[in-house]
């Protein structure tokens, strides 16, 4: 196996996230009420691409593509996803060497014809190396409008973050392993969280780059915990959510609010009142954060001061949510947050019926 810090891919990021739906102008107006700009329609199909700061939605509504069969299938949905390598030639043909599984997408969103392995649930893994200003996959198969700035700021938001994949019990493995194999991620965090009733496991495995993020999340109960509904509605494994960067999150998600984005609220009253204790001096407005439900996490041991902030969306696609986030240092995912958050989802899925007050983990 290649050294734990090595990138024999070239990994250097998200280049896109591939969206389809099975109804027309359900993705468009979600995007748009998040702050992404239409700034450029494909040359030839029925493809087009939202922008903020640097994160690239693809909206494919080609009819008899492979994206339509995944919504058909999945409901509206992250149907794909790319990342960026320093040789997309190299690194298809490395993957292929190592045993993945090519996809021939002759109607995938693009004219190019890109190189791609099966991901999660079927859905392609792109592998991009065309991602310079001018000479762009967009550049080449896209036709940019007139007058749009091509970078729009929107509501601030920069990067994709990270988006996590849900998986069968007992299939954490077997994706951690591909993503390990396949790109040399490595696992560098590990939950086991527990509610009252249901509970779950997620292994967050990081690319050598720093910067591709996935966290991969199973059902440890017997019952019909968070992930298992997920996959229900779903019909199998996918994105769960994407989450999203700022560097003023104050701002982001004010610009959300107003636009009527559905976020998450704290889990539970007391949360702001225990931050000080489970944080001291973490010095943010707590009134602040209250104020907006964005969620604190980090550490501040030795005077060492690390944190993240973040809140989630409502579902928004189908069982698909987002997540918005700005890092002050700390590289987790809201390790401390997690299990309120997670008691705070049970909450809602016993008020929905869907699991049992006298279930068991």
């Amino acid at each position: 196996m290649a050294d734990l810090f090595d990138n024999p891919m070239g990994l250097m990021g998200f280049e896109f996230v591939e969206f389809a739906s099975p109804k027309p102008n359900v993705l468009e107006p979600l995007f748009e009420k998040m702050g992404f700009t239409l700034v450029a329609r494909h040359r030839s199909k029925d493809v087009l691409l939202y922008r903020q700061g640097d994160i690239n939605f693809i909206v494919n509504r080609e009819p008899k593509s492979h994206a339509a069969y995944f919504a058909a299938e999945h409901g509206p949905s992250a149907c794909g996803m790319a990342f960026r390598v320093k040789d997309s030639h190299h690194a298809y043909h490395r993957a292929l060497e190592l045993g993945a599984q090519p996809v021939e997408i002759p109607t995938g969103p693009m004219e190019l014809k890109l190189p791609a392995i099966k991901g999660i649930g079927g859905a392609p893994l792109y592998l991009i190396d065309r991602f310079e200003d001018g000479k762009s996959i967009y550049d080449i198969d896209f036709e940019f409008i007139e007058g749009v700035d091509r970078h729009p700021k929107g509501y601030g938001f920069k990067i994709v973050d990270h988006l996590t994949h849900n998986v069968y019990r007992g299939r954490m493995k077997f994706w951690a392993d591909f993503y390990e194999h396949l790109f040399n991620f490595r696992e560098i965090r590990y939950f086991d969280i527990k509610g009252e009733y249901t509970g779950l496991t997620s292994k967050a495995m990081t690319a050598p780059d720093g910067m591709i993020r996935i966290p991969l999340n199973e059902e440890a109960s017997k019952g019909t915990g968070q992930i298992e509904e997920y996959l229900m509605q779903f019909n199998g494994e996918g994105i769960q959510h994407i989450a999203l960067l700022s560097d003023n999150i104050f701002a982001s998600i004010d610009m959300l609010r107003e636009a009527g984005v559905p976020l998450m609220t704290a889990p539970r009253d007391t949360y702001y009142e225990m931050l000080e204790e489970r944080l001291p001096g973490h010095g943010e407005k707590v009134s602040e954060l209250q104020m907006r439900g964005i969620l604190l996490d980090g550490t501040t041991e030795g005077g060492n001061k690390r944190l993240l902030l973040q809140i989630f969306s409502e579902t928004m696609l189908g069982p698909v949510f987002f997540e918005f986030i700005q890092r002050k240092g700390d590289e987790g995912f809201g390790e401390g947050n997690f299990k309120a958050l997670f008691e705070s989802l049970e909450r809602d899925q016993i008020r929905r019926g869907v699991i049992k007050a006298e279930a068991q983990v």
